[in-house]
């Protein structure tokens, strides 16, 4: 087992819009044909979800799933075959947001797609982790089903943005950082500095990352270095996904920085930006580019 420093592939060129459709790219682990991804998706996506087994993609608001079919992860609903606004992928069980509803499929071990009755209508965000899932309401209040169901007073109104970590969560709340779950590494314990100004935050399995003016914060365990931020990463960033034990982000003019574990060379992309979405999954990685035979 290897542990890399920060792998960075440049192109100067400027990051995609939000609403741009692209093709996946995807390295690291070979197990289930994840790495691999399907001709279909390598054109038209719009957003990428890794899961533990299975990755799901966004096409023209239709949901589209490979690798590990256990549990029937990638059987997808009817309902989430059109109209889908959102995607995340978990432990062998899916999300999917569509006009405010959750769509949940697989995995149940945990009650990972049983779904609370509040998440039927009004939902605006969705996140799910190994064994539990949270969805944000208009008005921003957060609901967690699975083995974590706890949602502490703060997170019952004003959040903007939800995380679903290994064990424990990450909110945004009128742009700090709110943190609460399994501690036993300090991922939720919020470094000074991040109580305003955050705009983006991601939970990996016991370690935390965030976003603010354009630099990457991390904190939790660090047996991989997937704390340790890179040079690169300090500055322009527009985006971040922590995997389990490892993280991607992307660049304002589309580059792409890896750090963490490398068991798999989950932390070594096989390609250049620009990119315009990543996704780290367990001990694999994903990101969307707009022209996937574009030459680096």
């Amino acid at each position: 087992m290897t542990v890399s420093a920060a792998t960075v592939l440049s192109l100067c060129a400027p990051a995609a819009s939000a609403d741009t459709v692209g093709g996946v790219i995807a390295w690291g682990k070979q197990d289930y044909g994840i790495t691999v991804p399907p001709p279909n998706v390598l054109s038209g996506v719009s957003a990428v979800s890794a899961g533990s087994t299975t990755v799901l993609v966004l096409q023209s608001g239709a949901v589209f799933a490979w690798g590990a079919n256990n549990w029937g992860a990638n059987v997808i609903p009817a309902d989430a075959k059109s109209g889908v606004g959102q995607i995340s992928s978990g432990w062998g069980h899916e999300l999917a947001l569509k006009n405010g509803k959750v769509i949940a499929w697989g995995n149940n071990w945990y009650g990972q797609t049983t779904l609370p009755a509040s998440v039927s209508s009004g939902v605006i965000a969705i996140s799910t982790s190994n064994l539990h899932s949270l969805a944000l309401k208009q008005g921003g209040q957060v609901v967690s089903w699975g083995t974590r169901t706890d949602v502490p007073a703060a997170a019952q109104s004003g959040v903007t943005a939800i995380s679903a970590g290994g064990d424990h969560n990450l909110v945004l709340k009128n742009g700090g950082v709110l943190a609460w779950g399994n501690n036993a590494y300090g991922q939720a314990t919020v470094p000074a500095g991040l109580s305003s100004g955050v705009t983006a935050i991601s939970a990996g399995f016991n370690h935390s990352l965030a976003l603010k003016d354009g630099r990457v914060y991390a904190w939790g365990r660090d047996n991989y270095h997937q704390t340790d931020v890179p040079d690169a990463a300090l500055s322009g960033v527009a985006g971040i996904d922590a995997g389990s034990n490892h993280n991607l982000a992307f660049k304002t003019n589309g580059d792409i920085i890896a750090w963490g574990s490398d068991f798999v060379t989950e932390s070594e992309p096989v390609t250049c930006g620009p990119v315009f979405a990543v996704s780290a999954g367990d001990n694999d990685s994903f990101v969307l580019k707009e022209n996937v035979n574009a030459p680096c």
